[in-house]
């Protein structure tokens, strides 16, 4: 029964986990776009760093669709 229990919290963490980094993505989707419209080089540098680490958490988890 432990492990049940165990599996089911399991999933239900990764299911959090996804919402918050696509939650995270949209942020950081809007913010590369600020940075582009204002044309700040430092800041489209970062926003593509932190998108593409997104990007390899989401696939990860499989949860790309």
């Amino acid at each position: 029964m432990r492990q049940v229990v165990h599996i089911i919290r399991k999933e239900d963490l990764e299911k959090e986990k996804i919402r918050t980094l696509k939650m995270e993505l949209d942020y950081e989707l809007a913010t590369l776009f600020d940075a582009m419209t204002s044309k700040n080089d430092k800041e489209i540098s970062a926003s593509k760093t932190r998108l593409a680490e997104i990007h390899q958490l989401l696939e990860e988890l499989n949860a790309l669709d």
